[in-house]
């Protein structure tokens, strides 16, 4: 964990060491000052000396000032260090991210990501910010007290000796007990954030359904939780301060006789009975820093196993990328020459161990330049078919190859290079329909965009308005359902992929201008290889081959008239719709 923390830290050693060293020299003033204080009292106070006790108090002044210049340098150095170790973790957790596969993700789960993402990396960044400030410091006023007591009087400094382990034992066995119950918040933390999470993204279909009561009950128990969790873990830390206080005051109570009677028996002035007290305070005032230290390094530490855990999360279950990799998508080495797009070689996916498969023995070959359909009915593996091509998952069983070359041997960035994908979720980002569009390829001219736009029959959503530049809001809140679909596809086509991949996403869009799409796509020069996934007989049956899916299995693949003959899944879902369309 320390070598995971320190990796980090590594650009800001600099900073790492200075913040500690100026709270050291802070330290050492802090130390010296009972000493001048017993002067003062000693021989300004007792010998009505008015200069001695003038340049006591300058003196004083000083180290206050010198102190406090040492401080705020301290926390200059350490707040950089500390910013900037969780700007590095965030960067390394984003970008992380990013590589997942669909698989990992589905594991991870958003609302957990996002707690690391957050609130984890901000439990970290405060526990490295007082760790550099207060590891060395206060263990260094506690022992540095203990031995200037030692040296102004032995029997007077025993109560220190005595008051010291007493309260470690304190301060590490409500620790111990802190540590697993600080986890089993930040639990809960997640399950808060996910309910969080799942009512915004879906607030309009908790209202259409009229959930918001059964919702806000939900939440209130998981957030009960939660508040019940941090009251058990808050009641055992709230024992910390009075704990400590009682047993500082008792000890500061046994000093202050000792040193009363050393006085009397003058042994002592009453400057050093002073002195002695004052270390005791600064004893108990690290004593407790340091406790509220060590729970947030605890904290600190239970936050770090949870990001390190995503980090050393494999970004897929094979190797990512590949030396030599051109992410332009055009590959130094010869690709094995094929006569084939794409090939499913026996091909089998399990989403989880244990589970049933979701896709079982597919076997297809595709030429540039054909058309795919694939259709069956709701969770039949036609969406883990075509995951499987620009690698969003890994197939369990069977090999997948784009042009030849299996994809788990192809770098990521080339893949995807080659492929554009359409997904069953339309999503468009905050900007323009330019940006937006320049997601399928930074480098396309404004004439590309439109061409794409024009094949995506998305020529009318410029219209009015102000072409490329019109505004998209969040999500593209501001379209409607197909016209998002239709950008989308315009998106892909910008790319000019060897592989298409439109994820029944054309569910939006009426007949005529479905089939207007379906004659502008094979009208594309570059002949790519097309896969079109649709709940709809009438946007597959045209395709060169259409592969049936009935929960995981191949139904049948075949031309449209030949599966109306030989496969009665299909042939059932094409009666089933035009049946509908003839009765309207």
């Amino acid at each position: 964990m320390l070598r995971f923390i320190s990796a980090y830290l590594r650009p800001y050693r600099k900073e790492s060491l200075l913040g500690p060293l100026f709270k050291l020299l802070e330290a050492g003033m802090e130390l010296c000052v009972p000493l001048v204080i017993a002067s003062l009292i000693d021989r300004g106070i007792g010998q009505s000396d008015p200069s001695f006790i003038v340049r006591m108090c300058l003196l004083l002044a000083a180290f206050g000032t010198v102190g406090l210049l040492f401080a705020v340098t301290a926390q200059y150095f350490a707040a950089k260090a500390s910013v900037g170790f969780a700007k590095q973790i965030r960067r390394a957790l984003f970008s992380h991210i990013q590589k997942m596969s669909y698989k990992n993700l589905d594991n991870a789960g958003t609302a957990t990501l996002l707690t690391r993402m957050t609130s984890d990396v901000q439990q970290i960044q405060t526990g490295v910010n007082l760790t550099l400030r207060l590891l060395l410091r206060s263990p260094f006023v506690v022992f540095g007290a203990l031995i200037m007591a030692f040296t102004i009087d032995v029997p007077a400094a025993l109560w220190f000796a005595a008051a010291i382990p007493l309260l470690a034992i304190v301060i590490f066995s409500i620790m111990l007990v802190s540590i697993p119950l600080y986890r089993k918040v930040q639990e809960k933390l997640d399950s808060v954030l996910g309910s969080v999470r799942e009512n915004l993204t879906g607030v309009r279909v908790l209202r259409a359904f009229r959930g918001e009561k059964a919702e806000t009950e939900s939440f209130e128990t998981k957030n009960g939780e939660l508040t019940s969790r941090q009251r058990s873990v808050g009641r055992i830390t709230a024992l910390l301060n009075p704990l400590t206080y009682i047993l500082i005051n008792l000890a500061i109570v046994f000093l202050i006789h000792t040193g009363a009677v050393r006085v009397e028996a003058g042994i002592l002035t009453q400057g050093t009975v002073v002195a002695l007290y004052n270390y005791m305070s600064q004893i108990l005032v690290e004593l407790i820093k340091l406790a509220d230290l060590i729970l947030q390094i605890t904290k600190a530490l239970a936050s770090t196993k949870r990001v390190k855990g995503v980090l050393d999360t494999p970004a897929t279950d094979r190797k990512e990328t590949e030396q030599g990799a051109d992410p332009s998508g055009h590959e130094p080495d010869l690709l094995p020459k094929s006569p084939y797009r794409v090939t499913f070689d026996h091909v089998g996916m399990t989403y989880h161990t244990g589970s049933e498969p979701s896709l079982k023995d597919l076997t297809l070959s595709v030429r540039p330049g054909e058309t795919i359909g694939i259709i069956g009915g709701t969770g039949s593996g036609k969406t883990t078919l075509v995951n499987l091509i620009p690698r969003f998952y890994e197939a369990t069983e069977g090999t997948v190859s784009v042009n030849g070359k299996d994809v788990s041997d192809w770098d990521v960035s080339a893949l995807r290079a080659r492929v554009g994908v359409v997904p069953q979720k339309a999503v468009l980002f905050r900007g323009t329909i330019r940006d937006n569009l320049l997601w399928g390829n930074g480098e396309a001219t404004d004439e590309e965009l439109l061409e794409a736009v024009s094949i995506a029959q998305a020529s009318d959503i410029l219209e009015g308005k102000n072409g490329l530049d019109t505004r998209v809001e969040q999500s593209g809140r501001n379209f409607s359902g197909g016209q998002k679909q239709r950008l989308t596809i315009a998106r892909a086509l910008v790319r000019k992929p060897d592989i298409l991949i439109f994820d029944d996403s054309s569910s939006a869009l009426d007949y005529a201008t479905d089939a207007r799409l379906r004659n502008a796509l094979k009208e594309l020069d570059y002949q790519p290889s097309i896969f079109l996934v649709s709940q709809r007989t009438a946007s597959v049956m045209h395709a060169d081959q259409i592969v049936v899916l009935e929960e995981g299995t191949v139904a049948g693949i075949g031309t449209h008239e030949e599966l109306l003959v030989a496969c009665p899944v299909y042939k059932e879902i094409h009666e089933s719709q035009f049946r509908k369309k003839d009765a309207s």
